[in-house]
């Protein structure tokens, strides 16, 4: 078996131990059967010229909400997953794991919701399940063996019916140590929601006395839930996890004392990994851009943002994922204090670290490619077969036009949201192509219609030692 599916000449990749070199990539049955040196005699059915292009491990988003219309819970027709997958393949988003929010057991709704998914998705899909009830809690055995699913989410904050609209029940730190045991007894983590919404309560109130109308607007939300809040669950969820034998993985974090609390307690011998999102590096309380910036946790001071940024360099952060909310541009509307919190992130995740990191700051690509695909693989269960440009690895691939400007119009926008945080911006870096599985999904910078459908559920398993 000699001839391949499809041969990628021309352009270079990020190659694992070697950073980005000129090669051709060999793909047969939608994985790379090798890596060749540019030219070197090969057939294949098809063959796809990259010259001048960079070739990108496709990147994971660890962390998006996929829903239906304003409900964020899971999606409800495959068209939801039509949508924001389109939205992921143009940002070279290759993979996306969502979190799956519902009341009662996992079990009876994951099989629809599997089906639902894979019917429209053009990427492939993963699954977090938010535990929240006893029936859930119960179930985490069968959700890491039966379904492959074996990262949970916990709503720290919600405490004091703060639950409510999300219709989930109250938990407390009693729930947060029975998860944290109940995965590390069945090779799972934890991924909290950090927030002390106690402390939440009183800032709030103190924010809302001294700015009723919101006038304040993004300064105002950061004054209602301020790092110190972020801070101290992170630190307690992490000693909790520690105490339980169980990896933690922190999302969204946002402050630079959210990170230090986290950084703390790695160092104390706690397993904690550190996600951040391409907001919190490119927008602050500054931003003009008013309600459509409302997000949980806020945006931050600049000072935070540089904070974040030095620490994506350093390796202190792990991974860099969206957070993506797909509800749309009226769900913002009321002031600060009603809007919904949240926004869509999936099309400008690559493009963003490029333009804002690599080309103003100097980030390297293999950097990068580590944020947003080697370490997401490796954390969440997937180093089997994504995340690396190698051999035997799904041929998940972001071709990307290094020094192409364009800016970001609403017009351009394939999620559902219909909006963005970045209109209007310029981004030097765009991604012409994007295949998964060795098939294009992205091609010539359009939407290639025959991809819909063919994302496939990914079964994931964490490697010991890994997480």
């Amino acid at each position: 078996m000699s001839a391949y599916d499809l041969l990628i000449r021309g352009g270079e990749a990020v190659l694992p131990g070697i950073g980005h070199a000129p090669c051709d990539i060999a793909i047969r049955e939608g994985r790379i059967a090798a890596i060749l040196e540019p030219a070197a005699p090969a057939e294949a059915t098809a063959s796809f010229d990259a010259s001048g292009l960079v070739v990108m491990p496709g990147a994971i988003d660890a962390h998006i909400h996929l829903g239906h219309g304003k409900d964020i819970s899971r999606p409800r027709v495959p068209d939801d997953a039509t949508q924001e997958s389109a939205a992921a393949a143009k940002g070279g988003v290759t993979t996306f794991i969502s979190y799956l929010l519902a009341s009662e057991p996992f079990e009876d709704i994951l099989p629809d919701v599997i089906t639902v998914t894979e019917a429209g998705s053009r990427v492939d899909f993963g699954y977090h399940p938010i535990i929240s009830t006893e029936a859930q809690l119960k179930g985490v055995p069968a959700y890491v063996r039966e379904f492959g699913a074996p990262t949970f989410k916990i709503f720290m904050n919600n405490r004091g019916g703060e639950g409510a609209r999300l219709g989930l029940p109250d938990i407390d730190d009693g729930f947060l140590l029975r998860l944290c045991e109940a995965a590390a007894e069945n090779g799972g983590m934890v991924c909290p929601h950090p927030e002390t919404i106690e402390l939440a309560w009183v800032m709030r109130d103190r924010a809302k006395a001294g700015d009723p109308d919101g006038r304040g607007g993004l300064a105002t939300w950061n004054a209602s839930r301020p790092p110190f809040v972020e801070a101290d669950a992170v630190q307690r969820a992490a000693y909790v996890a520690k105490v339980a034998g169980c990896p933690l993985y922190v999302v969204h974090t946002s402050s630079s004392e959210a990170l230090e609390a986290g950084l703390r307690q790695r160092a104390a011998g706690a397993t904690v990994h550190l996600e951040t999102c391409p907001h919190y590096l490119t927008h602050d309380i500054g931003w003009d851009g008013g309600d459509r910036g409302k997000i949980n946790p806020p945006l931050r001071e600049a000072v935070d943002r540089e904070a974040l940024w030095a620490a994506v360099f350093s390796g202190a952060i792990d991974t860099v994922a969206t957070d993506h909310v797909h509800r749309d541009i009226t769900s913002k509307t009321g002031g600060i204090w009603a809007a919904s919190p949240g926004c869509p992130g999936l099309e400008t995740l690559v493009p963003v670290l490029v333009s804002e990191g690599h080309h103003k700051r100097g980030l390297p690509l293999e950097r990068i490619a580590e944020l947003v695909a080697t370490n997401p693989a490796r954390l969440m269960g997937l180093a089997h077969r994504k995340g690396t440009i190698a051999p035997g690895f799904d041929a998940d691939l972001a071709f990307l036009d290094l020094n192409q400007t364009w800016t970001l119009t609403a017009d351009g926008i394939a999620s559902s949201a219909g909006y963005s945080i970045y209109e209007g911006w310029e981004f030097k870096g765009s991604i012409v192509h994007t295949t998964v599985r060795g098939e294009f999904v992205l091609r010539d910078g359009e939407l290639h219609e025959p991809a819909i459908g063919r994302g496939r559920y990914l079964h994931r398993r964490l490697r010991i030692g890994n997480a």
